[in-house]
């Protein structure tokens, strides 16, 4: 069976391919009712960890419980040993992912819309990951699948699967003169953009934006703060348990808002507190407003020079769970108009743009781009300087499903080649990486033949100019996931140094 799994910060959801069709799975919690995801939610219960739903009534309890541990991939020091403190014991993180991800294929086996019952039914999946996701994030969250059990064909961007769903659904928004569409993705923890060009089937990111640390979690805190300041409460008087409670309620409160809503009600300590939606929704556009300058570099400048939809969108396509907020589409409405659609399934858009990727007789193909770039500080002068090279930028064309190479030639001028990578999103004048930049992996590289000797440390071994140096070539092979790999070879004696880079 093939999915599309959208494996959220707050809800993880599925689509089925279906003979065309690519409908939403839906789950069973042990009440017996149906929801359309599965709570992204672990909990430390009498007998060990729980997940999911269960994971969530525990949460209620007053169990030790992880929210919105999505959020903790994106951490630019990831590497496949972080760990993550729950109920005084630190658990790896990979292995915390892996136990839900084989979770949420057990809930499809066993208590769904699809059940199939026998545990070795394989599960086929084109997965999502946020558009700036750092490598270190598409690696473990591909392992974490890998290891759950599930066979993963892809790894889209996520802004870029809902692309699809939209061409599947609102094809005839497009024509001559509106040949793309803007995807606004605002889901639990991460808001992303992708510029998507659509020629029938065959679709092209143009350019992607995104922010990995905001989404509806962040509107749910503000919402939380709002009720504190009604109740005359501040954030310390709350003990952990209670806090998780209210945040609970607050999420709650947010996600029953209708247009018309004129006030919202929290319970806080037994006592029901009245927030003025108005309120909320002053304190909560400054999120909104945000999303906008993520969105800038996607948009064009009008005479007056305001930033305005290019020509050529043919819509604004919202999606993502944190885009039901009303505040979000009166926002973009005021701001961008009649071009403004809001997806039908918008916390489950992605899911369903997965499965129709994952469909190979849907015939849809997709032109990514990397969205972060690569590039490596080398050695200069025996050692006393460095350099830096851009090996990919960060609008570098990828299509998910095959690989790319870029390849460099030189003869070396240094015993040794001291390689350490970083990823970047932008560089200043001088070409150097500035703002988000981070640690990519290092390598290091013995042009020395007397230098390959197992075991030896070269990091010990001082780095001096030399005369005749092998010819060398570097080889970049973005995967068919996105994922970077680096091998430098002696061409004349055919000796490689590899890595995959952002493992750590």
């Amino acid at each position: 069976m093939k999915f599309g799994v959208d494996f959220g910060t707050t809800r993880t959801t599925v689509a089925l391919v279906d003979r065309g069709n690519y409908p939403l799975v839906s789950f069973i919690d042990p009440s017996g009712d149906d929801h359309d995801y599965v709570p992204s939610v672990i909990a430390l219960g009498e007998d060990g960890l729980l997940f999911g739903f269960e994971a969530e009534a525990a949460a209620l309890e007053g169990a030790p419980h992880l929210r919105s541990f999505k959020r903790l991939l994106s951490d630019p020091e990831l590497s496949p040993t972080s760990t993550v403190r729950l109920a005084n014991r630190d658990y790896p993180l990979l292995e915390l992912v892996s136990r839900f991800l084989a979770h949420i294929a057990d809930m499809i086996r066993t208590s769904s819309s699809v059940s199939i019952g026998r545990a070795g039914e394989p599960l086929e999946a084109v997965v999502g990951i946020p558009a700036h996701a750092w490598s270190a994030q598409r690696f473990l969250t591909l392992e974490a699948f890998r290891s759950a059990g599930w066979t993963v064909r892809e790894m889209l961007n996520e802004p870029s699967a809902a692309g699809l769903e939209y061409t599947h659904r609102h094809a005839g928004t497009l024509n001559s003169r509106r040949t793309s569409v803007l995807v606004y993705d605002l889901g639990g923890g991460t808001f992303d953009a992708s510029l998507v060009e659509a020629a029938g089937t065959a679709h092209t990111v143009i350019a992607s934006r995104g922010d990995n640390m905001l989404g509806g979690d962040d509107f749910d805190e503000v919402l939380l703060a709002c009720a504190l300041e009604c109740a005359g409460l501040r954030a310390v008087d709350l003990l952990e348990s209670e806090r998780a409670a209210l945040l609970r309620e607050c999420r709650i409160a947010k996600e029953s808002l209708s247009p018309q809503s004129k006030t919202m009600s929290v319970e806080v300590r037994a006592r029901t507190v009245m927030i003025p939606v108005p309120v909320f929704y002053e304190r909560a556009s400054a999120l909104v407003a945000h999303t906008f300058g993520v969105l800038d570099p996607l948009l064009d400048s009008r005479g007056d020079g305001e930033r305005v939809l290019p020509d050529s969108v043919a819509g604004l396509y919202v999606v993502g769970g944190g885009s039901r907020l009303p505040l979000v589409a009166r926002m973009l409405r005021t701001k961008f108009g009649r071009r403004v659609h809001r997806s039908a399934h918008t916390a489950g858009s992605t899911a369903i743009g997965l499965a129709i990727a994952a469909d190979e007789t849907a015939g849809y193909s997709l032109a990514d781009r990397l969205s972060r770039g690569v590039g490596v500080f080398r050695e200069l002068d025996s050692g006393r300087a460095v350099s830096f090279d851009a090996l990919l930028s960060p609008d570098a064309r990828w299509t998910p499903g095959e690989s790319t190479v870029v390849t460099r030639r030189y003869r070396a001028a240094h015993n040794i080649g001291y390689y350490r990578f970083v990823e970047y999103r932008q560089r200043d004048e001088e070409g150097v990486p500035r703002g988000e930049v981070s640690p990519f992996g290092e390598l290091l590289m013995p042009f020395d033949p007397g230098l390959r000797v197992k075991g030896l440390d070269l990091s010990r071994i001082g780095i001096v100019r030399t005369e005749d140096g092998p010819l060398v070539e570097e080889r970049y092979l973005v995967d068919e996931n996105g994922i970077v790999k680096v091998e430098i070879e002696d061409l004349e004696t055919g000796y490689v140094a590899a890595a995959h880079l952002g493992e750590g």
